[in-house]
């Protein structure tokens, strides 16, 4: 099985949706086909990528550094089984490349690092989710996956009752647990949003993940801290920059709910900073390193190598992103579930279409690969490019 093509395009995910940080008025996303000679019921297997939101599409950094490497080194990338290795061609993608600054490279090898094992899956017949647990679990793959909506975005003209109408209709399509964005408008403002969405919920704090996405100085975290404490919230997301470590373990001496951290961290070596000086707490906090944004698959099993020799579950991992590449590493790894966007950054958000939700959970499709034909509005982006 040798790669034969590497097609890519740039797909626009704009909205005029914000957080507390950006908007994404011009939101872009690279979508890579790797196409290959492998043969599976009279077609050739093509592998497809794309990178997660909230980073913008890296094509130049594809198309001068990363494709040109695996097409070049896509002779010597097959196993022992004689498909391709996605950990040799990680290893090919970053050769000549210096340690540190992992940045937006970290998002190029991740587009890439997608379509190679949704390329091996397809090749072995099998979904990705079962490929890892065959590989990694001894079979074991989690029945279903935990699920949450994340949504709440501060939008133009957007009130508190259409913030509830949306929240509702999250609870509508059978999720239980919900998120919103905070930090963009005064305290007192937000407390009021978010007293409003508790209504909805029940008055339970614990069905409701807010997120600041990095806005807050500490002092600022520290206040927002003490005034939602009574709430008893699901998780309190983001609240500082996230490369601020101290900034986290001060945090958490002053607030003792859930802090959910690391959609922004790119590496394992990030991550390995994340647990030595965050102060966060394998017993409660969340971590969100999202392996489509930071290199790949290959380099998330790094990362939860690192997790698990600091005494941390995989169970704490809830990857950010929303996106059918994480779910199926969810199910397969056995972490603590994956964020999901109903109703933002279609068509890459989302699950596969028969793929209903139940009490916030999900099971997957017995489809080979990651799955995203069978999720038609995002196949008929990725389509054109299987063509060529």
């Amino acid at each position: 099985m040798r790669i034969t093509a590497i097609r890519d395009i740039v797909a626009p995910i704009k909205s005029d949706i914000a957080n507390a940080w950006i908007d994404f008025s011009t939101m872009t996303a690279s979508v890579v086909a790797v196409v290959t000679d492998a043969v599976v019921d009279g077609r050739p297997v093509v592998g497809f990528g794309f990178n997660s939101n909230g980073r913008y599409a890296p094509q130049g950094l594809l198309r001068e550094r990363f494709i040109p490497r695996l097409l070049a080194a896509a002779p010597d990338l097959q196993g022992e089984d004689g498909l391709i290795d996605p950990h040799r061609a990680w290893a090919a993608m970053m050769r000549n490349e210096k340690p540190g600054g992992h940045g937006e490279r970290s998002v190029a090898v991740g587009v890439l690092d997608m379509a190679l094992w949704d390329a091996l899956a397809k090749a072995k017949g099998v979904p990705l989710w079962r490929l890892l647990a065959d590989r990694y679990r001894g079979g074991e793959a989690d029945p279903t996956a935990w699920v949450y909506a994340a949504g709440g975005y501060y939008y133009p003209g957007k009130g508190v009752g259409a913030l509830q109408d949306e929240m509702r209709s999250y609870l509508d399509r059978g999720y239980s647990t919900v998120k919103m964005k905070v930090g963009l408008v005064p305290l007192e403002e937000d407390l009021a949003r978010i007293e409003a969405v508790l209504s909805v919920l029940g008055g339970d704090g614990a069905r409701l993940c807010v997120d600041v996405n990095g806005r807050f100085t500490l002092e600022e975290a520290i206040r927002f801290g003490r005034a939602v404490a009574p709430f008893g919230l699901r998780w309190y997301e983001e609240p500082v920059d996230p490369l601020d470590c101290l900034a986290h373990a001060a945090l958490a001496t002053t607030y003792d709910g859930v802090l959910a951290t690391g959609e922004n961290l790119f590496s394992h070596q990030d991550a390995r900073n994340l647990i030595r000086h965050g102060g966060l707490r394998p017993d409660r906090d969340i971590l969100q390193f999202d392996p489509a944004l930071s290199y790949g698959l290959v380099e998330y099993l790094r990362t939860l190598d690192v997790l698990r020799a600091h005494g941390w579950s995989p169970r704490r991992c809830v990857p950010h992103g929303g996106h059918q590449f994480a779910l199926n590493i969810a199910v397969g790894l056995g972490l603590g579930g994956n964020e999901s966007y109903p109703d933002v950054f279609a068509p890459f958000g989302g699950f596969a279409d028969a793929v209903p939700v139940e009490d916030s959970r999900v099971a997957m499709p017995d489809v080979p690969g990651i799955g995203f034909e069978a999720k038609s509005a995002l196949y008929a982006v990725m389509r054109p490019l299987e063509a060529g």
